[in-house]
């Protein structure tokens, strides 16, 4: 992250502010959980923001950009359970700072009330630390006026999925319709299937993952399961899932989402030991199950070569109309990178079925 505001007002072309503007802007806000220890501010903070540096959280606060309970604080102040910690800048986040981009959109269904789009993997939902441009927002905000604000401050944006998980979202473009099927996701009656490739043998048939998701307390970069002493973090999450087909050394299969957490999927399936086929993030970049061969581990790295992502597409979405009351249903085919790996693994388990069968 940028810390000094004159390099980042410098490296993204946005005007000086009014010398006389001593207005701060929230950039960051971090709540100490119940079971924090005392913990330095800077080190804390090094936990939470990705790319972070020790030197630039140290600088900021020595520039009154730090606070604690909405006060000023140095790096060496002592984190406690329950503190609001805050970065403060003189300028909006830049996330927030929407430029219109035209960037085609694959719009699978559209009315004056919403529309829904089904994202390609590699775009990001909305503006964020290191990518301020080229979001489905910036093309959102390009192709339509006037789109209403979630309470995040996000033009049209009723939910989201990760960058390099493909498939369908629903934006709103009325205030109705944004707090109509905001509500339906937050009562869990809207419907998202995902299809996924995971590492292993999935055993059951299907199932359904419980467990509290959280931010890890050693990988800042990961989420993670709370359970048993430690229920009191992260927030509920429940995944249902459904094995669609097994491929030897992967299963493909369907998740249905109750709850909508960060990187829900990806944390749930690592925790039953069936982390997404070549998710980076989670350790599936690598051979988790399988043969010491080296022709094995070529057939791997192809793969990897044909889906260089997690194995992840939001296939179906289902919600109630917000002005009409009709359910909707959307279904968006599984895309060609994902598939191409799947009928890769397909081949591979018929060969070796073959083989065993000889």
């Amino acid at each position: 992250m940028t810390w000094k505001k004159k390099n980042m007002i410098s490296e993204n072309n946005i005007p000086e502010p009014d010398e006389n503007d001593d207005e701060l802007y929230e950039h960051h806000r971090f709540v100490a959980d119940k079971g924090q220890q005392p913990l330095r501010v800077d080190k804390f903070l090094m936990n939470y923001i990705e790319k972070a540096t020790r030197n630039k959280i140290q600088t900021a606060a020595k520039e009154g950009n730090i606070h604690v309970n909405e006060v000023p604080v140095k790096s060496n102040y002592k984190v406690k359970p329950g503190d609001v910690v805050q970065v403060m800048f003189e300028h909006p986040p830049y996330e927030f700072l929407l430029t219109p981009e035209n960037i085609p959109l694959d719009i699978v269904y559209e009315d004056d009330a919403l529309l829904v789009v089904n994202k390609p993997a590699g775009m990001v939902v909305h503006p964020g630390h290191g990518n301020y441009s080229g979001t489905l927002i910036n093309a959102l905000v390009y192709h339509f006026e006037n789109l209403p604000q979630n309470s995040d401050e996000r033009p049209g944006l009723v939910h989201r999925i990760d960058k390099d998980t493909s498939g369908l979202l629903v934006v709103a473009r009325t205030e109705q319709a944004m707090t109509k099927l905001a509500k339906q996701f937050f009562d869990k009656s809207s419907e998202r299937e995902y299809v996924a490739l995971v590492w292993g043998n999935v055993e059951e048939d299907e199932g359904t993952i419980e467990g509290n998701i959280g931010r890890h307390p050693k990988n800042r970069l990961q989420n993670t399961v709370y359970l048993g002493d430690d229920e009191d973090k992260g927030k509920p999450a429940v995944t249902r899932y459904k094995v669609l087909e097994r491929l030897g050394y992967v299963t493909l299969v369907s998740c249905k989402l109750e709850t909508g957490r960060t990187h829900q999927i990806r944390v749930h399936m690592k925790h039953i030991g069936h982390t997404l086929f070549n998710d980076e993030r989670y350790g599936g970049d690598k051979i988790l199950k399988g043969t010491t061969f080296t022709k094995y581990k070529q057939f791997v790295e192809n793969c990897f070569k044909v889906l260089p992502r997690q194995a992840l597409h939001a296939k179906t979405l289902g919600f109630k109309h917000p002005v009409s009351g009709e359910w909707l249903s959307f279904d968006t085919p599984i895309p060609e990178d994902m598939q191409q790996c799947i009928e890769r693994w397909r081949n591979y388990a018929k060969n070796q079925k073959e083989f065993i069968d000889e």
